[in-house]
């Protein structure tokens, strides 16, 4: 069983799997090859080969430059960061300006206690008629 590959990026010349799907730099596919062919045209074009689905059969790499492979990983990085992580929580809290002073303080020991614990705090605040 192969490790499975956390970061994106060229597998260079270790791959595990005989017969391979090869996709080339624009994106056409080239079919399945065995992998002494995909390592020949690798080198042929002075390229890079990057495994993109390894869960289907044949597992599924491309041909990239250099270039490619840095903006996939930085595209990959900018859509990690936007999605929220697993385990986060988010605690909303909403109420009016004319809050008494008591509610006030019993509120703010809640809000403390939720960031304690880890969790994004959204705090609303209404105008009081």
């Amino acid at each position: 069983q192969p490790k499975s590959k956390a970061a994106f990026g060229s597998v260079g010349r270790r791959i595990p799997y005989r017969i391979l799907h090869v996709i080339n730099q624009d994106g056409e596919s080239l079919g399945n090859m065995h992998r002494a062919e995909a390592l020949r045209l690798m080198d042929q074009h002075g390229l890079k080969l990057v495994l993109l689905r390894e869960n289907v059969e044949p597992p599924v790499y491309r041909l990239m430059t250099g270039q490619q492979i840095h903006e996939e990983q930085l595209k990959r990085a900018e859509k990690k960061k936007a999605s929220p992580k697993p385990g986060m929580c988010t605690k909303e809290l909403s109420f009016s300006s004319a809050i008494a002073k008591n509610d006030l303080e019993t509120k703010t020991k809640q809000i403390a206690q939720w960031i304690e614990k880890r969790h994004h705090v959204k705090v609303t605040i209404r105008q009081a008629k």
